[in-house]
């Protein structure tokens, strides 16, 4: 049967989590946009409006700059299914205090509990993604991460409407409506949360840094360690920058460009429902494209995704609305009325294949006792991309005179600089970009023990057949970790292909009587690579099979294994043989029927097979290659 991610939400090691922070986005948007619909029922000025909705953001964000270093090593240090019943718990208070201020329609009051709001969920929030790989298989990671921003985009949309909605349902009792409303919501995110299974802590014996400013600077520090996890965090705080530009223009965009009536929303909550849906939607069809692996392949296409919808809007509309007075029906039916929404639905879809692969490369990368931390830092970043996203938002606009559409030009053009310098500095992003369209493109790829076999760290030396040109790159497409390729060098200076093998960082070999000193470096690149806990993948048959059949392995591999005895894990590539660009096509190709068989072999299914790791000390050359050959069975 098919594997389906909804299935994770039948089981209890997801589901609890997922409600809980689901209702916590839903009730800290209910709360905030309450707080707007108290203004308005209190009568209060538009002076005194602005200051508050202008005051309520920063009180929110700024729990994040002075306490996620703290957050960040509580969530390391306890256990964390009682942190979340702890800031469940925080949250009743809270919203009981908040509730008092509705009904005493004391703003000063609110406030409090709104910066109070926001320490709660600073303290939640590195718990929030780190909880994912202690309770999900590696394979199930791209999937959570795709359900977790869904339902996290959802919630936002669904509280803001809820918030914007319950003062006008309510009338005089909006007061006690929204009181009501947010205490009851933390309780019942406080039972969930008692629903969620024991997850262990990933650095109990850590001692507490109180001091906020060294430990803010460290905990910084830790998100930089790794290359691809310093540019996918990068990647994630950009992303909020585009959403929260993107965001704050859509009430004037939507009166001003849209043609929405004086005073109405609905046009304001149409646009930014399309954004959301289009989020969960992206965010949920990663798994499906990543085949549940670690896919950044996916990162540049919803980069580029995101600038190309947002170019299109601009084009779509870039003056006044012709009408003014619509509602969403009389948009629609308006000249690019259904272009712009699928523009601003694109949008959203191209920011969650965006985001999901970067949430799941820094779970998979990042070690175990200081993802907690990690994730702090990501937050303290992302607060200052918000910050820098309203303030160059108000800038633009104010001092250059600027148009909406103007700043989403900038901001589609900018798009295209900022991830096209993260993909230069780490290039493994537009590597796996390339092999991941190739790959998917030309094969039907099927996994099987990739996500139980392959170790998700340390060392490790993978061993497989060789049947085409094409096996390095769908070998790096099926497996999550990056993979150092050992290749002969005559494959590797293959045009366009040079390219991404060197960004891949693949180790040239050549025999001895082509280029010994090529194979001496060779061995040592390999050595040096396992002992920083790389994983390493040879053809140990030394070439291209040239007839289906797998060759006899070389003893190289013995060689690697007696300078570092590290894991080996048998793997094979089923049904190459008849696909293209193994040797077997490019001898068809010169018969008179080979340009006919062509397309019958585009698309070809194609299996990676993986078996339990051999321990280095154990294997030699004869008996990897009898595992592989039992892999590969009858499917040449």
């Amino acid at each position: 049967m098919a594997y389906n991610q909804f299935e994770l939400l039948r089981q209890r090691r997801f589901l609890p989590y997922f409600a809980v922070q689901a209702l916590g986005a839903f009730n800290d948007n209910v709360y905030r946009q309450a707080i707007i619909g108290l203004l308005f029922h209190l009568g209060v000025d538009s002076d005194q409006r602005t200051l508050y909705t202008n005051l309520a953001p920063a009180l929110f964000i700024l729990p994040y700059f002075l306490f996620s270093s703290i957050a960040g090593q509580f969530a390391e240090k306890l256990e964390k299914q009682r942190l979340i019943v702890i800031t469940t718990t925080m949250e009743i208070g809270i919203m009981t205090l908040a509730g008092i201020g509705f009904l005493l329609g004391h703003m000063p009051l609110l406030l409090v509990a709104l910066f109070a709001t926001g320490m709660q969920s600073t303290l939640f929030g590195p718990v929030k993604y780190s909880i994912l790989p202690a309770v999900l298989k590696p394979e199930e990671l791209t999937g959570g991460n795709g359900l977790v921003e869904m339902g996290t985009s959802l919630s936002i949309l669904a509280g803001m409407i809820y918030g914007g909605l319950v003062f006008q349902v309510a009338g005089a009792w909006g007061p006690e409506a929204a009181a009501a409303s947010v205490v009851t919501l933390a309780v019942i995110g406080n039972l969930v949360a008692r629903l969620i299974p024991r997850v262990d802590a990933g650095k109990p014996d850590l001692a507490i840094e109180w001091n906020p400013i060294p430990g803010t600077i460290r905990t910084w520090r830790l998100t930089r360690r790794t290359p691809a996890v310093r540019n996918a965090i990068l990647g994630v705080s950009w992303f909020w920058f585009v959403g929260t530009v993107l965001t704050a223009q859509l009430p004037n965009y939507a009166e001003l460009h849209l043609g929405a009536a004086e005073r109405s929303t609905s046009l304001y909550i149409f646009g930014l429902a399309l954004f959301s849906v289009g989020v969960g939607t992206g965010s949920l069809l990663c798994e499906k494209l990543s085949a549940r692996t670690v896919e950044i392949g996916l990162v540049p296409l919803g980069a580029l995704g995101i600038s190309a919808f947002m170019l299109d809007l601009y084009v779509a509309r870039s003056g006044l609305a012709p009408q003014a007075g619509l509602d969403i029906a009389g948009f629609l039916a308006a000249e690019n009325g259904w272009r712009i929404a699928i523009d601003l639905c694109g949008i959203g879809f191209a920011c969650g294949l965006f985001i999901v692969p970067l949430f799941a490369l820094i779970q998979s990368r990042t070690p175990k006792d200081e993802m907690a931390r990690v994730f702090a830092g990501l937050n303290i970043q992302n607060s200052a991309f918000i910050v820098a996203a309203a303030v160059t938002g108000l800038a633009v606009q104010q001092a250059l005179g600027w148009s909406i559409p103007q700043v989403f030009l900038a901001l589609a053009i900018a798009n295209l600089l900022v991830t096209g310098w993260i993909f230069t500095i780490v290039p493994e992003f537009a590597m796996r970009f390339v092999s991941w369209l190739l790959v998917r493109t030309l094969y039907r790829l099927e996994l099987h023990g990739i996500e139980r076999h392959v170790p998700d760290e340390g060392p490790a030396l993978l061993v497989c057949n060789h049947v085409s040109y094409m096996d390095a790159l769908i070998l790096a497409a099926s497996v999550p970790r990056p993979i150092r390729f050992v290749m002969y060098y005559r494959i590797f200076q293959i045009p366009v292909m040079r390219w991404i093998f060197r960004a891949a960082g693949a180790i040239p070999i050549a025999s001895p009587k082509e280029d010994a000193a090529m194979m001496r470096r060779a061995f040592d690149s390999i050595d040096e690579a396992l002992a920083r806990g790389e994983l390493v993948l040879i053809f140990p048959e030394g070439r291209l099979t040239p007839d289906g059949d797998i060759q006899p392995f070389k003893s190289g591999v013995e060689r690697i294994l007696e300078r570092r005895p590290v894991p080996v894990v048998p793997m094979a590539l089923r049904n190459m043989w008849s696909s293209m660009w193994s040797r077997r096509s490019t001898a068809a190709a010169s018969g008179r029927l080979g340009r006919m068989r062509v397309p019958r072999r585009f698309r070809a299914p194609v299996s990676v097979m993986a078996e339990a790791p051999v321990p280095g000390a154990d294997a030699d050359a004869q008996m990897l290659e009898a595992r592989v050959r039992s892999l590969r069975g009858d499917h040449p």
